[in-house]
């Protein structure tokens, strides 16, 4: 949260051809917020659901999915229910340094875009997302076009 996945993630759909977009957050769209294990299953269920859709069109060339993804477990859950006959997967995970991290978070928390917890759950997230078997870009003094480009070269 706070690295640039989602501001990225809309570059590329709109600079890679036949591309469509899953943010994963819009499956926990819930209000009540409420994360339990039926919860979880339900959104991993929807995930697996709406990719396997875009893999099943021919439509789409490339599929962008973003999602803060805090555990390789998750992840491997995700392609292992996914059919990928003809495509290719590229696991990146954005990462910054803290202190871009608490630069980028304390700017939208002054313009009321996040709320102040945003910081401390980011800095656990950003830890636990280096561990990933990802490629990992980090994204300190980069520009969201520059981090796609990068990206696309993958």
């Amino acid at each position: 949260m706070g690295v640039g996945k989602s501001t990225v993630a809309e570059l590329l759909k709109k600079e890679l051809p036949a591309a469509v977009l899953l943010e994963g957050d819009w499956c926990w769209a819930m209000d009540p917020f409420v994360v339990d294990e039926a919860t979880k299953a339900m959104v991993l269920d929807h995930i697996t659901y709406l990719l396997n859709s875009f893999l099943g069109r021919g439509r789409f060339q490339n599929i962008i999915f973003s999602w803060v993804m805090p555990e390789q477990a998750i992840l491997d859950a995700i392609i292992s229910r996914l059919d990928l006959r003809d495509y290719r997967v590229v696991g990146v995970t954005l990462v910054c340094s803290e202190a871009e991290l608490g630069r980028r978070l304390k700017k939208d928390i002054s313009a009321g875009l996040r709320r102040p917890d945003i910081l401390e759950r980011s800095l656990l997230r950003l830890a636990a997302c280096r561990e990933l078997h990802t490629q990992q870009i980090d994204t300190s003094g980069l520009s969201a076009e520059q981090v796609a480009e990068r990206i696309k070269r993958l």
